[in-house]
């Protein structure tokens, strides 16, 4: 029995990095090791229900949110200690909800995001350079879920905020923003515009 050659999908932006992003990297970085060019291991798409951690539709609103956006089934997020001014208790249930994607889902969510989830965002000149945490992570929060056009209008009638984290593998935070402008990510320029 013959096998069939089935060619395996390579998302557009792994493509990019592999044959053209890795490659300039390394040199405009001037790194010896092409194992040091910094590297997007994997994007965590969460959202804090807050307030309404106990309205059952809120909930199934962002769990449906964060399914069609992703394409992966959330996880509920638990409190890991108490905080009394937030009457959250440690170990209590449902606080938040996040998505963890990898590999060419990763990729293509990344895509979808820069390429046709950011231009729609209103009055939209650029994310801030301020975002990144001390190990070179990338934060992005969005305030309306209807950027997303995997979502009808009936499904964003119940507006909710979500944030985006890229966590890359790199040396130091200038490594991290020179990856993500390859990507495409658009950075405001000093002074607050692009």
């Amino acid at each position: 029995m013959a096998k069939a050659t089935e060619t395996a999908y390579t998302p557009r932006l792994k493509a990019l990095y592999d044959t053209t992003v890795k490659k300039e990297l390394q040199t405009e970085l001037g790194l010896t090791n092409v194992h040091q060019v910094p590297k997007l291991e994997k994007i965590v798409v969460s959202v804090g229900l807050g307030k309404n951690k106990d309205d059952k539709r809120h909930y199934e609103v962002v769990k449906n949110t964060l399914t069609k956006i992703t394409g992966q089934a959330p996880i509920d997020r638990m409190a890991k200690k108490s905080i009394a001014g937030f009457k959250i208790r440690a170990g209590m249930n449902r606080i938040g909800i996040s998505v963890t994607l990898r590999g060419a889902q990763m990729y293509e969510f990344m895509d979808r995001f820069v390429n046709v989830a950011m231009p729609r965002i209103r009055d939209f000149h650029g994310v801030g350079a301020k975002a990144f945490d001390k190990g070179g992570n990338y934060n992005v929060g969005i305030n309306d879920q209807s950027i997303f056009p995997e979502l009808t209008f009936e499904e964003t009638q119940v507006i909710h905020g979500l944030q985006v984290t890229f966590v890359i593998a790199n040396e130091d935070k200038a490594h991290s923003r020179a990856l993500l402008e390859k990507f495409g990510v658009p950075f405001e320029k000093e002074g607050g515009r692009r």
